[in-house]
């Protein structure tokens, strides 16, 4: 395996950190550069969605920097390095892929995840509850989609998708009935929490559904703006009939979204 260029990315940003290197960098900790671990990723995301391979490559790039870069801060304060942070999700991989790297047999993908699921549970045994180990750093669909998760995996689920609907409605309902504003903000909580429930007996991803919405919302809003710009309209202006049917308008010539 070639290494050439992992070693001399580890060399730069160790200079980077050294009493010769860059003030800045030598002045981060793992807390300072957080959000650039989380901005970095989602970048990386979007390069995924928009199957940019070309931008992909350079972002995977800004993912490493930053894993490389917390392996520095934490070998300047003695706590692991690099090599540690590799060899350790080496032997996971191997520990939880018995079916690769022992003797285990497997019936298909569904033993392959009840074995990593076994195989986790008994790397983490400090791990007393089925929501432990969840991230507090996702979104909060995130979360929703991993409680859900967890809890089905300790038999905690309806039996049949039109319960998961009626669950929904019944949301909806409450929250429609609810008169103060935290109890619509604890009623309408539940609304999205049964939805996300919906869309995992569906096999969707709600984080993923909810990107492409937003995505989607996006460019049919620039593009009202752009035919308003070529017709000369203010959209502030606009009446509710107006603004419909430049959205239809809008909608049509960005099919591919639909």
């Amino acid at each position: 395996m070639e290494t050439k260029n992992i070693n001399a990315l580890l060399e730069t940003v160790k200079t980077l950190r050294s009493e010769n290197g860059c003030e800045w960098d030598r002045a981060q900790t793992h807390k300072t550069i957080r959000q650039n671990m989380l901005e970095e990723a989602y970048e990386a995301v979007d390069a995924i969605d928009d199957n940019d391979i070309k931008h992909l490559k350079e972002e995977l790039g800004d993912v490493l920097l930053q894993v490389v870069l917390h392996s520095q801060i934490a070998a300047d304060n003695n706590e692991f390095t690099f090599e540690d942070v590799a060899d350790e999700i080496n032997k996971k991989l191997i520990h939880r892929h018995p079916h690769v790297f022992s003797n285990v047999k497997v019936n298909g993908v569904d033993d392959i995840l009840s074995n990593w699921d076994k195989l986790k549970k008994e790397e983490k045994p400090h791990r007393k509850s089925y929501l432990d180990g969840i991230s507090k750093a996702q979104s909060a669909l995130m979360t929703a989609q991993k409680l859900s998760k967890k809890a089905v995996k300790a038999g905690f689920e309806w039996e049949k998708e039109e319960d998961v609907l009626a669950c929904v409605n019944s949301e909806i309902k409450e929250f429609l009935s609810a008169n103060t504003k935290e109890d619509m903000e604890l009623e309408f909580g539940d609304i999205l929490f049964a939805l996300v429930n919906l869309a995992r007996w569906r096999k969707i991803d709600a984080e993923q559904a909810l990107i492409r919405a937003n995505k989607k919302f996006e460019l049919r809003f620039r593009k009202m703006e752009e035919m308003a710009k070529e017709a000369n309209i203010d959209l502030e202006k606009l009446t509710l009939d107006e603004w419909d049917k430049l959205w239809q308008a809008a909608k049509k010539s960005t099919c591919i979204y639909q």
